[in-house]
C-alpha cells in the first residue's frame, strides 16, 4: 500500500503495527519507534512486506524472546487480526527467515541506536532504597564481554581473547562497558569495542552522561589521575577503590579514622607538590576469615571530604552497592539471554552489525523490564532490588500474547494487572553468602581447538568411498 511514495501500515484505531507486542507500549511508545525510524532516514520508499517499523518491533521482540528464532519471534508477536504486512499475511503465511534477516540487515544499527538513546533514562526516586546516598544517584560503570558466533566476519571486527599456550579463545568476544544505575539495575549508556580493547580506554564517550547530582563508585582498575580530574571537574562525586601501589601521605586525620592526602599525575609532580588534588582515604581490613579479602589492607578514595556528614563507616558499606552492576550482566546473560545447547555463544548475530543491533536490542528489552518492575514495586512501596527478575521476565513473556485482543480500555487494565503479579514475584532476604573467587570447571581433556581446525574445506569422498579394507 502507498500514498506519496511512501510505505503506509495497515493498522487499527489504537495504531498498532503488532498487537501481541501492545503491552510494551507502556515503556516504548508507537510514535517514539516511528520518530526512530524517521531520524535515521528509514522511511520506505515503495510498497514493502516488512516495513522498517515493523522490523524495529521485532528487533525488540527478539529481546524478550531470546530462546526463539527469529521467525518465531516474528510468529509470536504479530498481529492477528488485521493484516499489517500485506499479501503475506493475508494469506496467513509468515516470512521466510531469510527475508526477516534481511529485512533486518536493510535497518541497521542506527534506528535502534536512537530509540535506546530517546527512551532510556533514570527511574529512582529519592525514596528508592539504595538509589541514592545523602541525596546523590548512586551510579557505577563496568564491562563485561560477550561471545559471538564464530564467523570470519565476527572474527575480524571483535577478534578472539588470548590464551597463551593454550590458543586464541572459542569463539570472537565483544567488550561492554555499561553505566548502571544502580537503585534500579537500569543500563544507561553502554559502549561495544573489540575484546581486547582496554575499559579505561573506553569511558570517554560515556563520562556525558554523569552529572553533578551523582555518586559514581568505581573499582580500583579504572582509577587514574586525568580521569578523576575530569570527573571532579564536572562536579560528580567520587567513591573508588585505590590500588595497593598508591602513594598517599597524611595531610590531616579525620575524626571517623579517615585522613585528607593528595594524589599526583606522576613522581616528579609529588615531589614537587605540582597540581596535586585532595582526596579522603579510607583503609580498612576484614576480620572474618571466611570472607574474600580477609587479611588484605583495602582503600578507598572519595572527593566527600566531610567526615561528619558522611562516615566512614557508610562509606565502606555503600562502596559493596557497586556489585549491583555484575548483577545486571547477571540478568543479561544468564537470565534474559542464557547459552543453550543450539545456540553456544551468548549473541546469534553473525554479523559485526548484527551483535551491535543485537546487544541494543537486548539492552532494550532488560530496561523494558526493569521499568515495568520499577512500577510494580513503587505501587507496594517495594524495594525493586526485592523481585525476582528471572519470575517477572518470565511473566511478561506469557502474558504479552494476551495482548492480541485489547483494546484501549482493556490494555490499561491488563498493564494493572501485571504490575500486579509481578509484584508477587518476591525474592526473600539476601543471605549472607561467602563469594569465593573461583570457577567449578577451567581445563578440558580435550585437545584445543586451533586455527587449522576452523572451517575446513568440504569433503571430496562420501565415507563409503574411503573405506579400504586391509587383508
Amino acid at each position: 500500500m502507498q500514498a506519496q511514495g511512501r510505505c503506509v501500515l495497515p493498522a487499527d484505531e489504537a495504531g498498532r503495527v503488532l498487537d501481541r507486542l501492545a503491552g510494551l507500549e507502556k515503556v516504548i511508545s508507537p510514535e517514539a519507534v516511528r520518530q526512530a525510524c524517521s531520524a535515521t532516514g528509514r522511511v520506505n520508499g515503495r510498497a514493502c512486506k516488512l516495513p522498517h517499523e515493523v522490523m524495529l518491533w521485532v528487533v525488540l521482540a527478539m529481546g524478550l524472546l531470546t530462546d526463539l528464532p527469529i521467525a518465531q519471534v516474528f510468529a509470536h508477536a504479530r498481529r492477528m487480526r488485521l493484516s499489517a504486512l500485506g499479501k503475506a499475511s493475508a494469506t496467513g503465511s509468515d516470512p521466510r527467515r531469510s527475508a526477516l534477516c534481511q529485512a533486518r540487515q536493510r535497518l541497521g544499527v542506527a534506528p535502534v541506536r536512537h530509540l535506546f538513546e530517546q527512551v532510556v533514562r533514570p527511574l529512582a526516586q529519592a525514596e528508592v532504597p539504595g538509589g541514592f546516598y545523602r541525596g546523590l544517584r548512586l551510579m557505577a560503570f563496568d564491562s563485561t564481554v560477550n561471545d559471538t558466533p564464530d564467523t570470519p566476519a565476527n572474527e575480524r571486527a571483535f577478534g578472539r581473547p588470548r590464551g597463551g599456550d593454550r590458543g586464541d579463545g572459542a569463539f570472537p568476544q565483544i567488550r561492554k562497558l555499561s553505566l548502571v544505575e544502580l537503585g534500579t539495575h537500569v543500563e544507561l549508556a553502554f559502549q561495544i569495542k573489540p575484546c581486547r580493547t582496554s575499559e579505561q580506554t573506553m569511558l570517554a564517550p560515556l563520562l556525558r552522561h554523569l552529572t553533578s547530582q551523582m555518586l559514581l563508585l568505581l573499582d580500583r582498575g579504572f582509577f587514574s589521575y586525568s580521569l578523576w580530574k575530569t570527573l571532579a571537574e564536572r562536579g560528580v562525586k567520587l567513591l573508588v577503590r585505590g590500588k595497593q601501589n598508591l602513594k598517599l601521605e597524611p595531610l590531616r586525620r579525620l575524626a571517623d579514622g579517615s585522613y585528607i592526602a593528595k594524589i599526583y599525575a606522576s613522581d616528579k609532580d609529588r615531589r614537587h607538590d605540582r597540581q596535586g588534588i585532595e582526596v579522603r582515604v579510607i583503609k580498612y581490613s576484614l576480620d572474618d576469615p571466611q570472607r574474600t579479602g580477609h587479611g588484605e589492607t583495602h582503600v578507598l578514595l572519595t572527593n566527600l571530604l566531610d567526615a561528619e556528614q558522611m562516615p566512614a563507616q557508610e562509606l565502606i558499606v555503600l562502596y559493596h552497592e557497586r556489585w549491583e552492576e555484575e548483577l545486571v550482566f547477571d540478568e543479561q546473560k544468564t537470565h534474559q539471554d542464557p547459552r543453550r545447547p543450539t545456540k553456544p555463544a551468548h549473541l546469534r548475530s553473525e554479523t559485526p552489525a548484527g551483535v551491535v543491533q543485537e546487544v541494543y536490542a537486548l539492552s532494550l528489552a532488560h530496561f523494558v523490564l526493569r521499568s515495568l518492575m520499577f512500577a510494580a514495586a513503587e505501587k507496594t512501596a517495594l524495594d525493586p532490588d526485592r523481585l525476582s527478575f528471572t519470575g517477572c521476565f518470565h511473566v511478561l513473556q506469557c502474558r504479552l500474547p494476551e495482548c492480541e485482543s485489547c483494546s484501549d480500555a482493556t490494555l490499561q487494565h491488563w498493564y494493572e494487572c501485571l504490575l500486579e503479579e509481578l509484584a508477587d514475584q518476591r525474592l526473600p532476604p539476601r543471605a549472607n553468602r561467602i563469594n569465593p573467587r573461583v570457577i567449578k570447571r577451567k581445563m578440558s581433556k580435550w585437545p584445543k581447538k586451533r586455527p587449522h581446525h576452523r572451517r575446513p574445506t568440504g569433503l571430496r569422498k562420501t565415507f563409503a568411498e574411503t573405506v579400504f579394507m586391509e587383508s
